[in-house]
């Protein structure tokens, strides 16, 4: 049966998006993501927990020639992830491939320039999840926990390549911690409040060398988003480091 879809904008209608009329919805956390992401024309990126292509798609209308392959563990997801990339004449550029990150990445996908990811929010042993089995998996770790995911993200990785993540700040230690392990201790981080949120960037390196960037402030005091925000928001410009 084919998921209730409802269709929806982003980057000021730059990129057009079926997503499920009911359960997890796109926030900014996927237009910031792509936003952060430092591709260049024919470079390759690897999109993991990849839902409907919302980072893939906001990276594709931005970066010109690059290519995104995106990894979903929800058919119907991958399904409208499909659709999408067709309604936005960006099926050559944006593939989704349905997988469970649990097992290992099929052998001929390669190594990638970047990898993007948004994981699951909350912890199994925490988490209360939503009744909606779709949004479940898409805030909740299931099959694969955090540090799978990271590992899976650097393994991926081209020796001189970059990972970007998006997760909740009160994780953030431990995102750190799994890095530096994995042998991607080259850590930048970038807040964005007063969001709960951060972004994380990764390099190759033996040991840890951690480094704040200027944050990136949402919200005016008085309400709505501030003018860089709606830059990249809305303007599909780029988020530096």
């Amino acid at each position: 049966m084919e998921m209730q879809s409802t269709e929806n904008a982003l980057l000021g209608g730059r990129v057009r998006l079926l997503q499920p009329s009911r359960g997890y919805r796109i926030a900014v956390d996927a237009v910031l993501l792509a936003a952060a992401v430092e591709a260049r024309a024919g470079e390759r990126v690897l999109d993991l927990g990849a839902g409907v292509a919302a980072v893939g798609l906001c990276l594709a209308a931005r970066v010109p020639d690059c290519t995104i392959v995106g990894i979903e563990l929800q058919p119907a997801l991958a399904a409208l992830a499909s659709r999408n990339a067709a309604l936005n004449d960006a099926g050559e550029r944006v593939q989704t491939l349905v997988h469970d990150l649990a097992d290992p990445l099929p052998g001929d996908l390669g190594l990638f320039d970047h990898v993007a990811t948004n994981p699951p929010y909350l912890a199994a042993a925490v988490a209360d999840p939503s009744p909606d089995p779709s949004k479940a998996l898409a805030t909740v770790e299931s099959s694969a926990d955090l540090a799978r995911w990271l590992e899976v993200a650097t393994g991926a990785l081209k020796p001189a390549g970059t990972l970007i993540a998006i997760h909740r700040s009160d994780r953030l230690e431990e995102i750190v911690g799994h890095l530096a392990a994995l042998g991607w201790g080259d850590v930048t981080v970038k807040r964005l409040p007063p969001a709960a949120r951060v972004l994380v960037r990764a390099r190759r390196a033996d040991r840890l060398l951690r480094t704040e960037a200027p944050p990136l402030l949402l919200h005016r005091a008085s309400g709505g988003y501030t003018d860089e925000a709606e830059a990249v928001l809305r303007h599909a410009q780029p988020l530096p480091f």
